[in-house]
């Protein structure tokens, strides 16, 4: 006769009840790990959020590589980070239209003095708090979104720099109309330019570089790293490396710009390795632009 455990509950014998405790143990486990999972998801939701806040609350975080590199100067000691120059430099529509430009050099440094010291650095001197005016302008023109397999792809209007009548402008402005004859712009390429000097020289130019920032609707930073170089009767004599930084902000009835120069050494040079990518001279100017034609800042 079997015992009365057997008649009344199967589950009384050792191995039904295993099975039941491993069943009651795995629910518990699996109420847990729900429990657990909701908590983990707060804690991230909160740790979330506080980010979120301290990335909105903080300026250091939120300050653009540009702005700050402005903000910094004459504190460089390296180059900006810009990416491949490819198509032209766009701008905003707020600076479509013919300007009459005056820029003034109002601060100067050679960081790497006195191992290192550019020529025409001291006689540049000259130039501080001296205001020298030309005449530029920005157009619309169709631009190209790189290229893809050497073909240029999409294209899209946006405002551009009239580089052969600004480059043209600006160097009669500084060297006078004896020693400039003309600015060519490649018509392949826009970022490569040729001025022709007086002589038969020629200085040629080619932005390598390029990175712009837009932190807010009135403001737009731009910069630009070129190589140059001579050519003439003589070799071929490369010149440092420049990169050119402006700051543009649009006010009610003009546009501010602070613009910084900066000049670096190119590997052929001897005292290459005194600086290599610290700048070897600064030069800070400001700029004003007032509208000389029905640009949109003249209905804004």
């Amino acid at each position: 006769m079997g015992s009365g455990c057997a008649q009344r509950h199967t589950s009384c014998f050792p191995g039904a009840h295993g099975t039941k405790l491993r069943q009651l143990a795995a629910l518990i486990s699996n109420i847990m790990q729900r429990y657990f999972l909701k908590r983990l998801r707060r804690k991230l939701l909160w740790v979330t959020l506080l980010v979120l806040v301290w990335l909105l609350c903080s300026g250091e975080a939120m300050a653009s590589p540009l702005a700050k590199r402005v903000s910094a100067f004459p504190d460089w000691s390296d180059k900006p980070p810009v990416q491949p120059s490819e198509g032209d430099l766009v701008y905003p529509a707020w600076m479509d239209g013919a300007w009459k430009m005056t820029s003034t050099l109002k601060e100067m440094a050679a960081p790497v003095a006195p191992e290192v010291i550019t020529p025409g650095f001291e006689g540049n001197r000259q130039f501080l708090d001296v205001p020298i005016e030309a005449d530029i302008r920005f157009q619309k023109a169709r631009v190209a979104q790189g290229k893809f397999l050497n073909r240029p792809l999409k294209n899209s209007e946006g405002v551009v720099s009239d580089r052969a009548f600004n480059g043209l402008s600006l160097a009669r402005a500084y060297l006078g109309d004896d020693w400039v004859e003309a600015v060519k712009v490649d018509p392949d390429n826009p970022n490569r330019q040729i001025t022709f000097l007086k002589d038969n020289q020629q200085l040629v130019s080619t932005v390598t570089g390029r990175a712009t920032e837009r932190p807010d609707s009135d403001t737009f930073i731009t910069t630009e790293v070129f190589q140059q170089f001579f050519r003439g009767g003589r070799p071929t004599i490369y010149l440092n490396e420049v990169e050119n930084t402006t700051a543009y902000h649009l006010e009610q009835d003009h546009i501010v710009a602070d613009q910084i120069t900066a000049v670096y050494l190119s590997p052929q040079d001897p005292d290459y390795f005194k600086a290599i990518d610290r700048p070897v001279a600064l030069y800070r100017y400001n700029l004003e632009l007032y509208s000389t034609s029905d640009s949109p800042l003249k209905t804004r």
